[in-house]
């Protein structure tokens, strides 16, 4: 992989098979084959010299298959499945006699039954043929040993003693960083290390990643018993995620870069990140409970430079290291003055926040304090102009770097003052606006900012006081209004991150009784899961409205043996691997299965799919985006990348895998595919995804849905649940 190729990447063939969405495709390990897995129950296996179909098997699934892997050292014989019908099933192909790719159906060499929900992820360990591991939705991480049996009894037969559970996670979600794990996570991906094969990944339905060393958890236990969650290794999350208590805040897929020493997380409703997995304890990249608001509290530092860089990597001596010629140096500086001129003019923003990704993250070490400081607080202000979701975090974090560069730094204040304001954080942000009115007392826009958030404070001050000044009417017998259904969507998860971050009178003072949560399962299905002339889809909505903090739901009767109040001793928060570079312009809002994937036999690149029918490639070490290709019809949720050649395969509601080669005879950032061709405006493309996400549109998705697809059929009696858009 190299940009030049990834430039000219331009769809080469589309392979037909299926008749429903594709939500699972894979190599083998020397990249001859290519599996998928689909919402028809099949698994196909193709030529990758041959660009055909090989085998096509009917698995006997009931539902969904959302993995497939070849088994690794089995000579491409064994490959496995786990789908929403909660179980995990292993085929050997040497059975099928060449029988032709229409094989139909064979009997699986082993059949695991032991999840009591969908099975969304598959793990294998490079070199072992007689393990598999499986993430289901009922919070355990399963340990399948083909040598100890090859079935287990459904779940809850009242002979049930299957002994493979290594992870028992269903009292392990947290709400947010300051509180204890208490309810089920929900696994949505896992992932095992290729380099070293003990280190353990997994995701679910909250917004930490955690990293496992099998050697170090305890032996394998019964489903029966509900255990607490086992101590893990590290735990990932960006630090503006970690404090939300956001119920639908979750992630869809985990995976290790090609040397392990990454991990990327894709989010729903949220962006993609990279983090180190060799961070030592106490580094700036982790961080504790607290940390996240001390972040954005103002304290003076007596010291003008409080932090510089490392004296090796920049300076040494006075001198500037070797290596690092004056033509880097200047090229960083044009990079930094394009930048200020689009934040001038209020235009490119987009491209001006690249350059400054690339001055800092492609440059860091080569440049001095001076320009650091400079290009810190430039793109501060150009995430507070672009507002796309979060970019008010990223503002200040620039800040605060700024701040530790050059704590008197006038730009740095006002910038973090703005931040602060737009997150709705005014009496933190009045602080920092007074003192960079400090640091410049005869620039208007400072005094301008104090005045303007003096105004906002008084303001809500007021509002307070009237609402307190009418609470003698909250007692008055309630007048017995229905709550619509959008009320409670509306009221089960703020409209917008300002409200998350900012003030919560309105919560506080609010006419419910009690908060209420939703759980949404949606169901597209079909005779063949969507009328390709009519283009409609048929489906069925499950809403459960439960209250919160309403343990029955998750711990049913036998109760949680919740880590918090264990001998009495009061929870510690663990720390936790901070974020090391972010990946935005896509939209994963309406599938839980989307996937973020390192291109590249080093993964020097990052791709994901999206809801608007595209998957994009950014540059890995700037988080500068490549390329933009339109893949799929709806959604395009897999994205994989051939062990050897430039060369990737695409899936998603479409029922066809798209491959793709640098064939293209002219270099360009957006292409066509199987949609059509690619429209020239990269930027609108992305500012639609944006929106999407900044309307927090995962708190009422099945709207979203009925939207995208009009005319949805919600009945009962469908006998095949098609779960193409699921979260």
């Amino acid at each position: 992989m190299h940009s030049s190729l990834i430039r000219r990447l331009s769809m080469e063939q589309e392979l037909e098979g299926h008749q429903g969405c594709v939500n699972a495709v894979a190599w083998n390990s020397n990249g001859s084959l290519l599996i998928s897995g689909s919402d028809d129950a099949l698994i196909n296996i193709w030529s990758y010299s041959g660009r055909k179909l090989l085998h096509s098997i009917e698995t006997g699934h009931s539902a969904n298959i959302f993995c497939t892997k070849f088994i690794p050292e089995s000579s491409d014989e064994l490959v496995a499945s786990g789908a929403g019908d909660a179980e995990v099933r292993l085929f050997n192909l040497s059975r099928l006699n060449g029988r032709g790719f229409n094989d139909g159906a064979i009997t699986p060499s082993a059949l695991y039954q032991c999840h009591t929900r969908r099975v969304k992820k598959l793990a294998f360990e490079v070199g072992n043929p007689n393990m598999v591991w499986s993430a289901s939705e009922d919070g355990t991480l399963r340990q399948h040993d083909f040598r100890e049996g090859t079935s287990c009894p459904p779940a809850g037969s009242s002979h049930q003693e299957c002994r493979n559970v290594l992870l028992d996670l269903r009292y392990g979600a947290k709400r947010s960083l300051a509180d204890p794990p208490r309810l089920t996570l929900a696994l949505k991906s896992c992932d095992i290390s290729s380099t070293r094969p003990h280190l353990l990944l997994v995701g679910g339905n909250d917004a930490f990643a955690r990293l496992y060393d099998r050697r170090m958890l305890p032996p394998l236990t019964s489903c029966r018993k509900r255990m607490l969650p086992p101590t893990c290794v590290n735990y990932f999350c960006p630090m503006h995620l970690s404090d939300r208590g956001r119920s639908s805040l979750h992630l869809t897929h985990v995976t290790f870069s090609p040397n392990g020493e990454e991990v990327l997380l894709s989010y729903s409703g949220e962006h993609v990140y990279l983090m180190d997995v060799n961070h030592a304890s106490g580094s700036s990249m982790q961080y504790t409970s607290g940390d996240a608001s001390k972040l954005m509290t103002f304290t003076p530092v007596l010291n003008k430079l409080e932090h510089r860089p490392p004296l090796s990597g920049v300076f040494q001596n006075g001198l500037r290291s070797r290596g690092k010629t004056a033509a880097g140096i200047e090229k960083c500086r044009m990079l930094v003055e394009i930048a200020k001129r689009s934040l001038d003019n209020g235009t490119n923003i987009f491209h001006a926040i690249e350059a400054c990704n690339e001055v800092l993250d492609g440059h860091g070490i080569d440049i001095g304090p001076t320009l650091r400081l400079e290009c810190f607080c430039t793109r501060a202000a150009l995430w507070l102009k672009r507002k796309w979701k979060n970019d008010a975090h990223m503002a200040i974090r620039d800040c605060h770097n700024a701040r530790r560069i050059d704590s008197s730094s006038f730009r740095a204040h006002y910038c973090m003052a703005e931040a602060l304001e737009q997150l709705g954080k005014h009496k933190e942000a009045l602080d920092f606006a007074v003192a960079a009115q400090y640091l410049s007392p005869y620039d208007t826009m400072a005094s301008e900012k104090v005045e303007n958030i003096k105004k906002h404070l008084a303001a809500a001050e007021a509002e307070k006081s009237n609402k307190a000044s009418d609470g003698s009417h909250k007692g008055e017998p309630r007048t017995g209004r229905v709550l619509s259904l959008s009320d409670i969507l509306y009221r089960s998860e703020a409209n917008s991150d300002a409200l998350q971050d900012g003030p919560r009178s309105e919560r506080e003072d609010s006419d419910f009784d009690e908060e209420l949560e939703l759980d949404f399962e949606t169901l597209i299905s079909g005779d063949e899961g969507r009328d390709v002339e009519s283009n409609i889809f048929h489906g069925s909505l499950n809403l459960r409205i439960h209250r919160r903090g309403d343990s029955t739901r998750e711990t049913g009767a036998c109760g949680s043996p919740s880590s918090s109040s264990q001998n009495g001793v009061a929870y510690q928060p663990e720390a936790v691997i901070d974020m090391k570079r972010r990946y935005a312009g896509h939209c994963n809002v309406g599938t839980d299965i989307k996937q973020a994937s390192f291109l590249g036999q080093r993964g020097e690149f990052v791709a994901s799919g999206s809801d608007d029918g595209r998957w994009f490639i950014w540059e890995k070490q700037t988080g500068k985006l490549i390329k933009m290709l339109l893949g799929d019809g709806v959604v395009v949720n897999c994205v994989q990348s051939h062990p050897f050649d430039c060369f990737v395969a695409t899936s998603g509601i479409d029922n066809t895998i798209k491959l793709w080669t640098p064939s293209a005879a002219v270099p360009s950032m957006a292409a066509g595919g199987s949609a059509g061709p690619e429209a020239a405006n990269v930027l609108e493309a992305m500012e639609s995804n944006q929106q999407k996400l900044c309307c927090n549109r995962e708190a009422f998705l099945p709207f979203e849905l009925l939207e995208r697809f009009r005319m949805h059929d919600f009945s009962e009696g469908s006998l095949q649940p098609f779960e193409c858009a699921q979260t």
